[in-house]
């Protein structure tokens, strides 16, 4: 979730969940799953900036647990999900977000529309930096 790119927001309600879990007044929900949609471009095919008060994706699809995550370096989880040939087939995908284990979506990103046909698996990566 680089801070460089105005395409990926880390949403307001999982910094909150961030700085109460720093003081140690909760527990800090962890990343379960990915989330698609098809709400990430306006009309025209462009790409849409989330705001952090976004709380859910604009056109949600479908959730799925993430396949896994590494640390390809100090401050960075890679997170990977993917999609099978039958999953959203004829969809495309403009939209993927985040969410913990509460159901909460803690980061959105937004790209240009990508076609998913029923033939082919698609894997979606999202860093997640610090």
């Amino acid at each position: 979730m680089a801070g460089t790119n105005k395409n990926v927001v880390i949403t307001k309600n999982a910094r909150m969940k961030l700085v109460k879990a720093r003081a140690g007044a909760i527990t800090l929900p962890r990343v379960v799953g990915m989330a698609f949609g098809n709400g990430g471009v306006d009309a025209d095919g462009a790409v849409i900036e989330p705001p952090d008060t976004q709380t859910a994706l604009a056109g949600e699809l479908l959730r799925k647990p993430v396949d896994g995550y590494s640390f390809p370096e100090d401050c960075i989880c890679r997170y990977e999900c993917t999609l099978l040939e039958n999953e959203l087939a004829g969809e495309e995908i403009s939209e993927i977000g985040l969410y913990d284990e509460d159901g909460d979506i803690v980061c959105i990103k937004n790209f240009t529309r990508k076609g998913k046909d029923d033939d082919v698996e698609q894997t979606y990566v999202l860093d997640d930096i610090f």
